[in-house]
């Protein structure tokens, strides 16, 4: 799947948006992808995962692991398309860990997955978590790279589906606040 193919879904299911956005960074920006946009379709959700996968399908991937939320759906897409098994981290006391009895074996090869990057931080604190339970964190795969080359995993390798160049500034420095430009709402645009 080519970058503009993933590029046309999203677009398609308008998961590309514009306005004025508060990332869960903290840093504000012109752009937002909003993954459940497109991750609420079953067969783009499929194709894309399968895309992930693709690139894997030669490493002995045993466990795809994503962190909670949209890395839940991203994992289990994945690991059916590499015959693997699906695990997630979510936090508990604001740390990064496996709960619900999710374990890993020593050497266990994992693909971590992940659907939006800006910074990398949440990323990094899956690795350490697969890390810390034993396994082997083979790269990383993500759907959508907005970091601009800046997103670092040190020893792991990491490879996206679609990256997108958006500018992002802290609070202090966004030109759109200075403009005084409302905040864009994200999530219930129901009634």
């Amino acid at each position: 799947m080519t970058e503009q193919e993933v590029k046309d879904i999203l677009f398609e299911t308008k998961a590309i948006m514009n306005g004025h956005f508060l990332l869960t960074s903290g840093l504000h920006s012109p752009q937002y992808v909003e993954k459940f946009n497109v991750l609420q379709h079953p067969k783009y959700t499929q194709k894309l995962c399968e895309a992930m996968a693709e690139k894997f399908a030669d490493a002995n991937i045993e466990t795809v692991v994503g962190p909670v939320t949209g890395g839940i759906i991203l994992a289990h897409e994945t690991a059916k398309a590499l015959n693997a098994r699906a695990i997630f981290t979510e936090r508990e006391n604001g740390v990064m860990t496996f709960r619900r009895g999710f374990t890993l074996h020593e050497g266990e090869r994992v693909l971590i997955v992940e659907d939006i990057v800006t910074t990398g931080g949440s990323i990094k604190e899956v690795i350490d978590v697969v890390k810390k339970f034993g396994g082997v964190p083979v790269a990383v795969s993500m759907l959508v790279d907005r970091s601009g080359g800046k997103a670092d995993f040190g020893d792991v390798p990491a490879t996206a589906l679609l990256h997108i160049d958006v500018e992002t500034y802290k609070p202090e420095d966004c030109p759109l606040c200075k403009e005084n430009v409302p905040m864009t709402k994200r999530g219930r645009t129901g009634k």
